[in-house]
Parts: C-alpha cells; structure tokens; sequence
C-alpha cells in the first residue's frame, strides 16, 4: 500500500465562491425589495476573498472580473443598473464565481518547500 503523500495544491476559493453563488441565485428573487441589499453586502465581501485567493494562486485572469463584481454589488456605492440586465448578471457572476472555484489552485506550503529547487546530486 503506496505511502499518502501530501498535496500540491488547495482550493481555498470553493467555498466561499460556492457561498456567494448561493447568494446570488438567491437574491434574484429579491432585486426590487431591501433585503437585495444584505445580499449586496454578502456578494461583494465574498467576491474580495475569492479575489485574493485568486492572487494567491496566480489566477490573473480572474482579478479584473472579480473586482467587477465587488465593484457592481457594492452596496455603498450602487452602480444603476436596468433590472432585467441585473437579473442576468446575477446569474452570470454566480457561474463565474462557481468556476473561479473551481480553477484556482493554491500551492500547499509543502508542495513549495520540497519541490522549489530541484536537488543535484554527485555522478
């Protein structure tokens, strides 16, 4: 029976990506009321976590459409938006922070130390 090894990489960004895709699906039935605003509050914060997770494991494709979510649910600040174009981009941002989930990958801290410099030997 082969030795358990530990793992490469961790993905630290599911869960709260998969939390604020809850959020998001369900808001949608709440845009017009103000409960939609702690939904708001919960999309955007989980948004800047999964945007540092996402630098942490150098997914530098997902930061600029992850600041947009933080920016577009923004509760502070609201960006007017049409309500049928907001009904269609609370789906979109909860497939993208469904895949931003998934995709990013964080090296462990025991991938990195034995793994960074490969070890020569004598001949």
């Amino acid at each position: 029976m082969p030795t358990p090894t530990a793992p490469a990489f961790t993905r630290p960004a599911l869960a709260p990506g998969l939390i604020a895709a809850i959020a998001l699906l369900a808001g949608t039935a709440l845009l017009g009321s103000d409960v939609f605003t702690v939904f708001r509050y919960v999309v955007s914060i989980f948004a800047l976590i999964v945007f540092v997770f996402a630098y942490r494991g150098r997914a530098w494709w997902a930061l600029p459409l992850l600041a947009a979510v933080a920016v577009l649910w923004n509760p502070v600040f609201v960006v007017p938006v049409q309500p049928d174009l907001w009904q269609g981009l609370q789906f979109v941002a909860a497939a993208l922070m469904i895949a931003v989930g998934v995709l990013v990958k964080v090296p462990t801290a025991a991938a990195t130390t034995t793994g960074a410099a490969p070890v020569r030997g004598r001949r």
